[in-house]
């Protein structure tokens, strides 16, 4: 097999290891086996259908994407289970060649008729199913938000799944502010910020996930307000999302805050315990398990903070019965999710790791954002940007963010240093073990 080849899925398979943590990647993505790379698609194997179906769905996107941004020969991403004679695939899509469709891809599962309806989630689901309706006539712009993992990015996807189905003539475009920011970045250094703009601005409806991501980004700020003008005044339709109101954006000019809130602003809230018992009955039926009421009863009132990690906790005890042949009973669910059942579990935020690292090693907190290099600084900064990813639910360019404005890759990079010299150095291991567990006990 190409070298070249074989040292890119090294690096993707590092990438996800960093991007997920330690259990996702050891559950799920650590048994990929790279088998070939044939005219542009790579194939990988797993042992058996449920896993290659669970990390289609959940990783496919994202394994093709790391390819892409690895600027490897690579145009789609195949996943197969061979098991004796008989061979079944997933196959993610191409990348799309069509300047409509570059962003995220549609997301099989995210259609309307996947999503549980309640009361937190009631108001958001019917505006946007008034948007997908008639774009651009009502309700324009339509701002989405609530905390990570209630569903934001599954209404956004069923409102372009909609569209797409009924208005097959409309271009949409869906993408993270993250996307939309380096494909600007990439347009200003190849100097084609004209071909950005008309491929932005002649599309029927625009979709900005987690567009707090702009923050700070002045340059790209100034685009997407043009931008944004722009279609507002051709009746296009805008949909954006975000982790908090308008109003609460950090670093994210008042001109656009005013125009985000211009239109409907809808929240999801915190799921209710109804609400997460009926998700689980929805997804044990899609999923034609063998469930018991109590079970899912359990995983209602235990697993609280999103409905992500509510679909995680199922799945991981589905695997244990498909894997290793063990019932879903109560007893096992308390084992196989012990790390997320930990009755006392504290929630520690990102400014108590800066404040507690950064008295360990007697530094500054300041430090903590500062651009100072030094191995003294940028060693306990790495440090925390690790405990960070491993005791708080912040996504990678959340964390950044909180130290200074940092990449997301940049604390990509802390992750995998500090997991190496783990490895490497047992008193160094000690010593972020016991951070942690004083962060922990506090």
């Amino acid at each position: 097999m190409d070298k070249d080849i074989q040292a890119g899925w090294a690096r993707v398979r590092g990438l996800l290891r960093a991007g997920v943590g330690e259990s996702t990647y050891r559950n799920w993505l650590k048994p990929l086996t790279l088998v070939e790379c044939v005219e542009g698609t790579v194939r990988l194997s797993l042992p058996t259908r449920f896993m290659r179906d669970w990390v289609a769905n959940h990783f496919g996107e994202r394994l093709t994407e790391l390819w892409v941004d690895d600027d490897a020969p690579v145009s789609a991403v195949e996943i197969f289970v061979l098991a004796g004679s008989e061979e079944t695939r997933a196959v993610e899509p191409r990348i799309p060649e069509s300047p409509d469709n570059n962003g995220l891809k549609l997301n099989q599962r995210y259609k309307f008729e996947n999503f549980v309806v309640g009361k937190p989630n009631e108001f958001a689901h019917a505006a946007a199913r008034r948007v997908s309706d008639s774009p651009g006539a009502n309700y324009n712009p339509l701002f989405l938000y609530g905390a990570s993992g209630l569903g934001k990015t599954h209404l956004m996807h069923a409102i372009a799944w909609q569209i797409h189905t009924e208005r097959p003539d409309h271009s949409v475009v869906i993408l993270s502010a993250e996307r939309f920011m380096e494909q600007f970045v990439r347009a200003l250094k190849a100097k084609d910020i004209m071909s950005f703009k008309e491929r932005f601005r002649s599309v029927d409806v625009l979709m900005i996930d987690d567009v707090h991501f702009i923050g700070g980004k002045e340059a790209t700020q100034e685009e997407f307000f043009h931008t944004f003008n722009d279609l507002m005044s051709n009746d296009r339709q805008v949909v954006v999302s975000a982790g908090k109101p308008p109003s609460s954006l950090e670093g994210v000019e008042e001109r656009l805050r005013s125009r985000f809130g211009c239109g409907l602003v809808a929240d999801i809230n915190a799921t209710t315990y109804d609400l997460r018992l009926r998700i689980l009955q929805a997804k044990a039926a899609a999923a034609e398990l063998d469930v018991s009421e109590k079970v899912l009863e359990f995983l209602a009132h235990k697993i609280t903070t999103s409905v992500r990690e509510l679909e995680g906790a199922l799945n991981r005890v589905a695997a244990q019965k498909e894997l290793v042949g063990r019932e879903i009973t109560l007893e096992n669910c308390r084992e196989v999710l012990r790390d997320l059942l930990r009755p006392n579990e504290r929630r520690v935020s990102i400014e108590e790791i800066q404040k507690r690292v950064a008295a360990h090693f007697s530094i500054r907190i300041s430090d903590m954002h500062s651009a100072r290099r030094s191995r003294a600084i940028a060693r306990p900064r790495q440090i925390a940007m690790y405990l960070s990813k491993q005791l708080t639910t912040r996504s990678l360019p959340e964390i950044g963010r909180k130290f200074g404005g940092r990449d997301h890759t940049t604390v990509i990079h802390a992750v995998r240093k500090i997991e190496e010299l783990r490895a490497a150095d047992e008193t160094f291991s000690e010593d972020v073990n016991l951070l942690r567990q004083m962060l922990e006990g506090d």
